[in-house]
């Protein structure tokens, strides 16, 4: 078994808890509130800006000119698709729900570790585990979804479903060639540590979901809640 695949199938009890959760059961049933939607928008969307600025910390550690390129592309693309069609289904303009900018706890805990990793390991490996369970939760959850009877194929939120279902195939390859690549000479502890980042942020894919179902906020105590 490949490194790669080991740590896939060690996040799969993980991802199955995350497609069990409220957040992507009510978007399977077509009924996500419009307050977990604007939440997760706009949380998301802050977090794709800093994922992307994550790949350029990443291009100095790349040996191989193919690998940048391939970095270069992902910065240039993004998942603005998939975010107008929840946009869609709450019937409000896009651009206009992400002029609001919000930071909760869990969206800041996972993008500091990805950054953690990102400068304080050499080796890209710690970086791209922590960055990888992103594509590979949205894929498998997609593609789950478009062959569960429940999906609500009648509401817009199954486009979400299907655009997930297909679009991070090639972004999940190449990283898991990536990571097969780059652990190669690494030692057991070291891919323990890998292993630990990957997971980690899977649990941290859980925590986002559900950051926007519950409308987690800040929660600083006395009279500084607003």
């Amino acid at each position: 078994m490949t490194f790669s695949k080991e740590l896939r199938e060690a996040s799969r009890p993980i991802i199955d808890d995350i497609y069990n959760d409220g957040f992507i059961q009510d978007l399977l049933a077509g009924k996500l509130s419009n307050q977990a939607v604007r939440q997760y928008l706009r949380a998301d969307a802050s977090y794709l800006k800093e994922f992307t600025n994550i790949y350029a910390m990443l291009i100095p550690k790349m040996s191989s000119m193919e690998d940048v390129k391939f970095l270069v592309e992902q910065m240039l693309e993004g998942e603005v698709e998939a975010h107008e069609v929840l946009a869609d289904f709450i019937n409000e303009p896009y651009e206009e729900i992400v002029k609001e900018k919000v930071w909760p706890p869990s969206g800041d805990h996972y993008i500091k570790h990805m950054y953690f990793n990102a400068f304080a390991r050499e080796n890209a490996a710690f970086t791209i585990a922590a960055m990888a369970p992103c594509p590979y939760v949205y894929a498998v959850i997609g593609k789950r979804a478009m062959e569960d009877p429940k999906l609500n194929k009648e509401s817009v939120t199954s486009k979400w479903f299907q655009f997930y279902s297909t679009e991070m195939d090639e972004l999940v390859d190449v990283f898991d060639q990536l990571m097969d690549r780059l652990t190669k000479h690494c030692s057991e502890t070291e891919k323990k540590e890998i292993k630990e980042n990957f997971l980690q942020s899977t649990i941290h894919e859980r925590h986002f979901f559900n950051m926007a179902y519950i409308n987690e906020k800040w929660e600083y105590g006395g009279n500084n809640n607003e």
